[in-house]
């Protein structure tokens, strides 16, 4: 998600060429744009985190669901 912002920053400071940015090539925003690209497709898969990223979200559905059930069993004051 890095180089999605830094391209984005980038992309502003050089379309407003503020300062030193007004030089920079255009290149360097699309080059962190394929970097994002290749981030997102391949090496984020390679490594499994979007797995992982999964696993933890349905990991925190199934304890959200227990501890309701828990509290739906429990007898409250009447």
């Amino acid at each position: 998600m890095w180089f999605v912002w830094s391209a984005l920053v980038l992309a502003l400071l050089r379309y407003f060429e503020v300062g030193i940015f007004a030089t920079v090539s255009w290149w360097w925003v699309f080059g962190l744009l394929a970097a994002a690209f290749v981030w997102f497709e391949f090496i984020e898969r390679f490594l499994g985190l979007e797995k992982k990223k999964a696993m933890d979200e349905m990991e925190a559905a199934r304890k959200a669901r227990i501890k309701r059930a828990l509290e739906q069993d429990r007898p409250g004051p009447r």
